[in-house]
């Protein structure tokens, strides 16, 4: 997988968690991902289908990490991943690849964004749903982990 393509939505996720829910995430380590086992407690997942590149995100968020998200972003403070946490992930999830859609039309890489789903449970799935490599990123927070999924037919 092309970093060209990974770049603008670590860069997105980093700038959306800061600004939005002062929130400073460290980067793990990228991996090649081989199964759709979601590494959180709740994940947002958005296709992209444009002339020249298709692809999937997911963002998989450690239970407690999205609670406090969710309390810097909006003044809550569920105790549960009620529907207004769901509402949040997809809210980010849109967020994220939008910051990544805007620098990557600037390399000439133009593509839609599909609405984005919102699954949750203990070992729930993420079907990326296109022909390509899986890549993970794990980011590290003292309240949780957040793993930032990509799958790219190039």
């Amino acid at each position: 997988m092309n970093a060209e393509f990974i770049n603008p939505f670590i860069t997105a996720l980093l700038n959306v968690f800061s600004t939005m829910a002062q929130t400073e995430l460290t980067p793990g380590k990228p991996q090649k991902k081989n199964d759709d086992v979601a590494g959180g407690d709740i994940s947002g997942l958005i296709g992209m289908v444009g002339d020249n590149i298709q692809g999937s995100l997911s963002i998989s968020f450690d239970e407690g990490l999205v609670l406090e998200v969710m309390h810097k972003m909006l003044g809550e403070k569920p105790t549960s991943l009620n529907a207004d946490v769901k509402d949040m992930v997809g809210e980010l999830t849109n967020m994220i690849c939008g910051g990544a859609k805007n620098e990557l039309s600037q390399k000439g890489y133009e593509f839609g964004m599909a609405t984005p789903m919102v699954v949750s449970g203990k070992n729930h799935t993420v079907n990326h749903q296109v022909d390509g490599k899986k890549l993970m990123m794990p980011f590290i927070h003292k309240t949780g982990k957040l793993y930032l999924e990509m799958c790219f037919n190039k």
